[in-house]
């Protein structure tokens, strides 16, 4: 997809942000919609047209890209936002912002898990950042889906498939589900506890719904 010339996301499409680390898993391209807007954080660039994808907005220091790639994709008219080496943010955060900014009401996260503990923790408390609370964030670490609930959401699974509930920041309250094993009903799950971890699907689908926080649902065997 190209960008717009109003720079604004179709409300229907996603917004779809590649990120660095370990090739993606290739069924990964089953799930992104033909006409999506394509996003490679910085080294994620070459994920993205490894599998065929042409990539709208490329971000990023660059560091960790070819410099013939950054050359190709320039060339092929794909935007580039270049940023310094040394900022306060990472380069996935910048793509997140860049996303938003393009209007996008739905964002999802491909790779970013591989090789360093601190960038993989980073970018999952990133999902469940306030500032993109207004937004449907979900990602793909390899197989594992994960995603950021601040009120309500429906994840599709099957019986017997593991989801743990994980709390970023403040206290989960009002934590209720449905379609789950262990059923929770206005329960509170706090950062560091382990009330979450390792509940079951009893059917293809289930709710989680909560009155205040910032939960993440992690789904090790989302991409099967």
């Amino acid at each position: 997809m190209v960008v717009p010339s109003s720079g604004q996301v179709p409300q229907e499409l996603g917004a779809f942000i590649f990120s660095g680390g370990e090739p993606v898993n290739p069924k990964i391209v089953a799930l992104i919609p033909k006409n999506s807007l394509i996003i490679g954080a910085d080294s994620g660039v070459k994920h993205a047209l490894d599998l065929g994808f042409t990539v709208a907005i490329a971000v990023g220091d660059f560091d960790s890209l070819a410099p013939e790639i950054l050359a190709q994709i320039t060339a092929a008219g794909t935007k580039i936002e270049m940023h310094p080496p040394d900022k306060d943010a990472t380069d996935l955060e910048l793509a997140l912002d860049t996303a938003v900014r393009h209007g996008a009401k739905s964002i999802t996260i491909i790779g970013g898990h591989g090789g360093r503990l601190d960038h993989f923790l980073a970018n999952a408390q990133l999902l469940g950042a306030k500032k993109f609370a207004a937004t449907k964030i979900e990602a793909w670490f390899d197989t594992t889906r994960v995603t950021a609930i601040h009120d309500h959401a429906q994840v599709t699974g099957y019986p017997g498939a593991i989801i743990s509930l994980i709390t970023v920041g403040p206290p989960a309250t009002g934590v209720t589900t449905t379609g789950l094993r262990f059923a929770l009903k206005d329960a509170e799950i706090v950062a560091g506890a382990t009330l979450g971890v390792s509940n079951e699907f009893i059917s293809s689908k289930a709710t989680v719904v909560i009155k205040t926080g910032t939960i993440l649902a992690v789904q090790p065997d989302g991409l099967i």
